[in-house]
């Protein structure tokens, strides 16, 4: 790895820890000041375009930060670099969205609920990928032909992706739900917004916590997917894990502006397949060919808008009988 593989340094690290912090604190004390209320699409749009902004300030600092550090060639590829991983994470995202909508459909959680669920869900993201990427970084470090195994693994799941896309699965036949079910004492109904409640001398875990439980299995279970992706395009570390983390504090946002339309995307998961699908093949041929980041940020923008603009378009099939 030559000098500037690793732009993270332990105090740029502990900077953006503490300005997740707070943007994390800045979103629980409006939940809290706000009370229970059913988040509009108008202010997801407008939390969307916050978190956005908040991003693109970001990678504009970043850009300022390198130019000075390590001149303005490598200043502009890690902002392409982080730019595209945000774009993959943000697109791949869509996919844990529109599980989420499965999730609370099914356990009928009201929409005054939703939010507090899915910032708690933010929260254990963050910490999940943290470890990921970490141990991602070390594999990379310690074995050049991981890079093989992931390009690989994003093949494979992007090809099965292109054959699920648009099938339902019985969330109630999930094995880990029904491991919790048998084996934690669960309430009936709901209880309010808590995740734990005392009944009777006894604690018991409450639906909502079940779907905490869920929201952040189906997050890892993504992240699996999006980390190898990312690091696709870079083997920088905190490239990786600022792209990841501004992905995802917007998600709570995108759920809420994508919740009463999801059914209109209904070819976007075929969108996701091909970028999946690209980054992995880009994988295994970089000994070949090396992809330009400009290329792959091209590619992913215009796979994710053709999907969309296709999804309007076409109407969805209607359902066998």
């Amino acid at each position: 790895m030559n000098a500037i593989a690793h732009t993270g340094t332990p105090l740029l690290y502990l900077g953006f820890g503490l300005l997740v912090a707070v943007l994390l604190a800045v979103d629980f004390a409006l939940l809290r000041t706000q009370g229970r209320h059913k988040v509009s699409v108008r202010e997801a749009a407008l939390w969307s375009v916050v978190w956005i902004a908040a991003a693109a300030a970001f990678g504009a600092w970043l850009w300022w930060h390198l130019h000075g550090e390590y001149g303005a060639e490598v200043a502009r590829r890690k902002t392409l670099e982080y730019a595209t991983g945000y774009l993959i994470e943000k697109g791949l995202a869509v996919e844990n969205v529109f599980v989420w909508i499965t999730i609370f459909t099914y356990f009928a959680i009201p929409a005054e609920l939703q939010k507090r669920v899915l910032l708690w869900g933010v929260v254990g993201a963050i910490v999940m990928r943290a470890v990921l990427i970490y141990l991602g970084a070390v594999l990379i470090r310690q074995f050049d032909w991981i890079f093989y195994v992931f390009g690989a693994f994003l093949l494979g799941t992007g090809i099965k992706m292109f054959f699920f896309t648009g099938k339902t699965s019985d969330l109630g036949r999930n094995p880990l739900l029904r491991w919790l079910r048998g084996h934690l004492p669960i309430t009936p109904e709901l209880r309010g917004e808590r995740f734990l409640v005392t009944e009777r001398g006894r604690r018991a875990l409450t639906p909502l916590f079940l779907v905490l439980v869920l929201v952040e299995v189906t997050d890892l279970v993504f992240a699996v997917d999006s980390i190898p992706a990312i690091f696709s395009v870079t083997a920088d570390p905190f490239i990786v894990f600022t792209a990841n983390t501004f992905a995802i504090l917007g998600l709570h946002a995108m759920y809420f502006l994508l919740a009463d339309m999801a059914g209109r995307f209904h070819l976007l998961g075929y969108g996701l397949a091909l970028i999946i699908t690209l980054v992995g093949a880009k994988m295994l041929l970089m000994d070949v060919y090396k992809i330009p980041v400009t290329w792959m940020l091209g590619a992913v923008a215009a796979v994710l808008a053709a999907s969309i603009a296709a999804s309007l378009l076409v109407p969805p099939r209607a359902p066998r009988a």
